[in-house]
């Protein structure tokens, strides 16, 4: 397993390198409308980093339609690779995801996906990067 430092920046770090929509989802953990975030719709080949710091999130052979409006995986790409947290905003009791290497916020994961995990990783298409025809072996 490849091991990363920690990325820590101050927040005028992150607002110089990320666009106002990575921004407030990831590091003021906004949501994203559904249907308006990147990737929603994209079942290309590859791997999903974060958009915060290229660690590797998900593969697309992971990656379902479920409906909602935003990217949603089954399995994350690294066991590792994420971080959950108890959320209890907005009156609901939810599962958030934040990623390990960084603690941007990407997401919720909810126990109603497809086999075989029964998993759906409900992400902000705003949290993440593309990398077509990127796997594990292949990193930023």
């Amino acid at each position: 397993m490849h091991t990363r430092p920690k990325v820590q920046k101050s927040v005028e770090e992150w607002r110089e390198q990320l666009t106002d929509e990575q921004f407030y989802v990831t590091r003021q953990s906004g949501t994203e409308r559904p249907f308006t975030g990147p990737f929603h719709d994209s079942f290309e080949v590859g791997r999903y980093d974060c958009v915060c710091c290229d660690a590797p999130l998900f593969l697309s052979d992971t990656k379902f339609d479920a409906g909602c409006g935003w990217p949603s995986f089954f399995k994350a790409a690294t066991p590792d690779g994420i971080t959950e947290i108890e959320d209890r905003s907005h009156g609901m009791i939810r599962t958030e995801i934040r990623c390990s290497n960084c603690d941007a916020h990407l997401g919720h994961v909810f126990p109603d996906g497809p086999p075989p995990t029964g998993l759906r990783y409900c992400m902000n298409g705003h949290a993440m990067n593309f990398v077509p025809g990127g796997t594990l072996d292949q990193r930023a």
